[in-house]
């Protein structure tokens, strides 16, 4: 199987019409997964309301989000 960059750059050698068409193809072969990563991402949200509505989990402003992320440049 040839390299990454092999790839590319035979991609690329491709007429516009041709790299959109590949482009397509390449995202359309992730569809067949998009479904359970969905599912597993709306569980995880359920998981994380369910925990907060108990109490079990502290929300946080976006403000403070940031200020944490800043710190930790």
């Amino acid at each position: 199987m040839p390299d990454i960059n092999t790839l590319t750059n035979a991609a690329l050698e491709l007429a516009p019409v041709q790299r959109a068409e590949l482009i397509e193809s390449l995202l359309a072969s992730f569809d067949s997964q998009r479904a359970e990563i969905d599912k597993l991402w709306a569980d995880e949200a359920e998981r994380r309301v369910d925990a907060y509505d108990q109490g079990k989990l502290r929300a946080s402003s976006a403000d403070e989000v940031f200020n944490r992320i800043e710190q930790q440049k």
